[in-house]
């Protein structure tokens, strides 16, 4: 592995331990076995590095939500695993939500950090779309992302912030199914 690849792990080891305001350039490049210079040759800048870094810990945590789906896309069933597998790895003791949250509120601080992510936020909209809906990322319109994947990027963002702030209050994906389920009915459909 070279200089690039043992930032970028280190970067995420000190995002998980320190979260993104108190990890210094100094930290990174303890973590990582490498130096100062390399960051901005590698990154532009602490604060890029760190902003890909998180990415690629979306990313992988995505493979996650993806596991063991059940249910035709689109269907009741569908999205009650898909949440049960997205509860999960809220769960976790240092799961990364928490960071999440922090970066969430701190993006007017750092606008080149929060274009870029929100950038890659749009990426994972439209992932969430073929996790409820099957189908391949590529093919989905832009309208589509605009929509339906901003709708399911606003229930992970308030599930997200329910499970930080009061883990033990916030909702289970039977909950949400339910919730969803009553929208239906309330909306004049039949499940």
């Amino acid at each position: 592995m070279g200089h690039r690849e043992d930032l970028l792990e280190g970067a995420q080891r000190c995002l998980l331990a320190k979260g993104f305001v108190r990890t210094t350039a100094r930290d990174i490049v303890k973590e990582s076995g490498t130096n100062l210079a390399s960051i901005g040759y590698h990154y532009g800048s602490k604060d890029a590095l760190l902003a890909q870094a998180y990415v690629a810990m979306v990313e992988n945590l995505s493979e996650a939500f993806d596991g063991e789906v059940h249910g035709a896309p689109g269907s009741l069933e569908r999205f009650a695993s898909a949440w049960s597998n997205i509860v999960g790895t809220m769960r976790d003791p240092g799961s990364m939500w928490r960071l999440s949250m922090e970066i969430v509120t701190m993006g007017d601080r750092l606008p080149e950090v929060r274009d870029h992510l929100a950038r890659a936020q749009r990426e994972g909209s439209r992932g969430l779309v073929t996790l409820f809906m099957g189908g391949r990322e590529e093919d989905v319109p832009e309208e589509t992302v605009d929509t339906l994947g901003a709708f399911y990027t606003t229930l992970m963002m308030g599930l997200m912030a329910q499970w930080t702030f009061d883990p033990k209050t916030a909702p289970e994906a039977e909950q949400l199914t339910e919730g969803l389920r009553q929208v239906i009915r309330g909306a004049g459909g039949t499940p």
